[in-house]
């Protein structure tokens, strides 16, 4: 199956389900987020879009609980950084409809424990299909030249499949969540 055909089947899957289903959905997900952040001092995280694994009240007990979570923020058509997120009010709409935090750029990667990778579609092998844009399997490949986080990809259920279409350029995850 070619990448553009396997977007559009997850899609279609999403919009089986309505917001609050989605919701619900993610409840089980974070719960198997915990443990594996337990011992993590700071962790990358994402702040969800409508049809991802929402992680929003998690940002804020992530921090609650003392991690030091930094969020994506796109800077162009290809880079993004990191900055810091303390709460709520440290966030405003960015490119492509998505929240992003505001603040200095969080660049001493070597710190990071935890990335949290979203995507439109896992494997077993730990593939990752994401949005298309290329902007996590740029950040990934540069920050992993720096440093070892452990990378967890996080999705519901049903976005894990038996094979995802692979490039060179893709970044797979240690663990899909």
């Amino acid at each position: 199956m070619h990448k553009a055909d396997l977007r559009r089947q997850m899609l279609d899957r999403k919009r089986q389900f309505s917001q609050q289903q989605l919701e619900e959905l993610s409840l089980p997900v974070i719960a198997r987020l915990r443990p594996l952040l337990r011992d993590a001092a700071i962790v990358m995280v994402y702040y969800s879009l409508p049809d991802e694994v929402n992680t929003h009240q998690f940002l804020d007990e992530l921090v609650t609980a003392g991690k030091t979570v930094l969020l994506p923020e796109v800077l162009d058509d290809t880079t993004m950084c990191l900055r810091r997120y303390r709460s709520q009010a440290d966030l405003q709409e960015g490119a492509f409809h998505i929240m992003e935090p505001i603040g200095e750029c969080f660049t001493d990667y070597s710190l990071i424990d935890i990335i949290l990778v979203p995507g439109v579609a896992f494997d077993t092998q730990g593939h990752r299909l994401g949005r298309g844009k290329g902007y996590y399997d740029r950040f990934l490949h540069n920050i992993r030249h720096n440093s070892r986080p452990q990378l967890v990809g996080v999705c519901f259920d049903f976005q894990k499949v038996a094979e995802v279409p692979v490039e060179p350029y893709d970044i797979s995850v240690d663990i899909v969540v």
